[in-house]
């Protein structure tokens, strides 16, 4: 969440940030609030010191043996209204905290300014774009040929969005993910195996709730939340936690599956691998210094690119616009990969810089040295990568006019040596 000092004392900024990203919050009506809530505060103390000095006043007329009963009357009707006041100011507390939840966070200064997609800048590209050959088949197609996809299999078990992945499949989604979690080893990121459901509490942290609650999971018995990425768990590991500076930047790594019921997309791209309710995905996460979080994100996204670079695949980095950002996000880049018989580009990593909004609503600091006030840590987290698309772009990309795939080079020690995916 922002700052609660940054929105009073300069609201123009949180204003024109608003703009940008192009939220309706009313700003106005949350300071008026806030506003209100300061002004009952200051008169409670008031109120409270008054009450202490008539207190002392009364101690000294009985020692006097004068009457007090002015005074007496006077602090019954203080406590009075300081007990309306508590009240208010609960219910005033209660309604800030809520509202401050739905305030997005303020883009970053050098984010391109946009309202869609296609105001996102490319800042890069790697790679040739292979041309199609007359009977390329869509990764749909060529998976089912080779008998790895079964859409059919997955509309019947859970619906549509659903996907079962068989034989080959199977060993190319696991295959990928140990080369991935191996390759972010070397980048110096700690694996973590983490919890597949997680708190009410972890899904505010790292602030899917409550903007974002119709897309998410619930198990409403435990009011446990599916993960929708790894970043939930990963983040939330130091929620309320002050960290020793001396450990920063802390990076994390993590295979989970993920849930999300999409829940404003249905009738878009329902067709094979591109949007589904339930994929795989490796996460990288990172706590750093506020000062070096932007050269954080940077290397994050050369991690990530790294993996596409080692599987020999072109991509291209897309720095989005900032109507186009997450509600969190300050900074992202969008790495996405070609699918040539789709024609079209697919995103498969998305890296962001949240500065402290994450920090702050979980309430994640650290000292630089021992005797200093914590500081909130800045997080980022970025995909490392998706796997449906991946595969989906592996299938396509890679096929041969006879039919087979060619597995990437590096991922043949993890398919126990196979060279093609074949029938």
């Amino acid at each position: 969440m922002l700052d609660r000092k940054l929105i009073r004392k300069d609201p123009d900024r949180v204003r024109e940030g608003l703009r940008k990203k192009g939220a309706s919050f009313d700003l106005d009506a949350f300071l008026a609030l806030d506003e209100r809530q300061r002004a009952l505060i200051q008169e409670t103390e008031n109120l409270k010191h008054e009450r202490n000095e008539a207190s002392q006043e009364i101690s000294r007329l009985k020692k006097e043996n004068r009457d007090a009963g002015s005074i007496l009357e006077r602090m019954k009707r203080s406590s009075d209204r300081i007990k309306e006041i508590d009240a208010e100011l609960k219910d005033l507390g209660a309604r800030l905290d809520d509202l401050a939840l739905y305030i997005p966070n303020l883009p970053h200064d050098s984010a391109p300014y946009g309202t869609c997609p296609e105001h996102n800048v490319v800042r890069r590209s790697w790679g040739a774009i292979p041309e199609p050959f007359d009977g390329m088949l869509p990764h749909w197609d060529i998976g089912e040929k080779l008998g790895i996809i079964d859409l059919a299999a997955g509309s019947s078990l859970s619906g549509r969005g659903f996907v079962v992945l068989r034989g080959d499949g199977a060993r190319l989604s696991r295959a990928l993910v140990n080369f991935m979690i191996d390759l972010h080893r070397e980048q110096g990121y700690e694996e973590v195996s983490v919890p597949y459901l997680v708190s009410r509490e972890c899904m505010v942290g790292t602030a899917q709730l409550p903007k974002l609650a119709e897309d998410m999971y619930l198990s409403e018995k435990d009011d446990l939340f599916l993960v929708p990425t790894a970043e939930v768990p990963l983040t939330n590991m130091y929620r309320g936690a002050v960290l020793d500076g001396a450990r920063l930047p802390v990076k994390l790594t993590a295979y989970s599956p993920c849930f999300r019921r999409e829940a404003g997309s249905y009738g878009q791209d329902t067709k094979g691998l591109v949007r589904v309710h339930q994929f795989d995905k490796v996460e990288m996460v990172k706590l750093s210094f506020p000062e070096t979080s932007y050269e954080e994100l940077e290397s994050l996204a050369r991690d990530a690119t790294a993996v596409l670079e080692a599987l020999e695949i072109p991509y291209r980095v897309i720095e989005l616009c900032t109507m186009d950002m997450s509600f969190g996000a300050a900074k992202c880049y969008d790495l996405e990969t070609f699918a040539p018989a789709m024609g079209r580009w697919l995103e498969v990593s998305s890296c962001s810089n949240f500065e402290d909004f994450q920090a702050r609503r979980a309430n994640i600091r650290f000292k630089r040295r021992p005797n200093e006030k914590p500081e909130f840590v800045h997080t980022l987290n970025g995909s490392g990568l998706a796997l449906p698309r991946v595969i989906a772009t592996i299938l396509e990309l890679n096929q041969t006019p006879t039919g087979k795939v060619r597995v990437p080079r590096v991922l043949v020690p993890y398919l126990g040596g196979r060279e093609y995916l074949e029938a």
